[in-house]
């Protein structure tokens, strides 16, 4: 019994392990999308705004204001409409995690 136990909490441990590498790799597609103007994992070339290491909330917010509206934009009103509020969330939160 105890085995059965063991078994089935290394099985549960590594399942969501496995949903949670899934989740980065996910997040990780997503902000794909962002390389052409913002380059690989938010480190842009100079011209361009760089996202790595910026603040969660200030690029959440710039986000959702470019998919309300509220911030106008050439393309980036059309790309964040693709995405809903969590995923925007999401991505937000990889290039603050990222090194500058």
């Amino acid at each position: 019994m105890i085995r059965t136990k063991q078994w089935l909490l290394a099985c549960t441990l590594g399942a969501a392990a496995l949903g949670a590498q899934a989740q980065v790799s996910q997040v990780k597609v997503w902000a794909a999308a962002c390389a052409n103007c913002h380059g690989t994992d938010g480190r842009a070339q100079p011209g361009m705004e760089a996202l790595a290491g910026k603040d969660k909330d200030d690029l959440l917010q710039k986000l959702l204001d470019f998919k309300s509206g509220r911030k106008p934009a050439t393309i980036m009103h059309q790309l964040s409409k693709g995405y809903t509020d969590e995923q925007l969330t999401q991505i937000a939160a990889y290039f603050a995690g990222q090194k500058k």
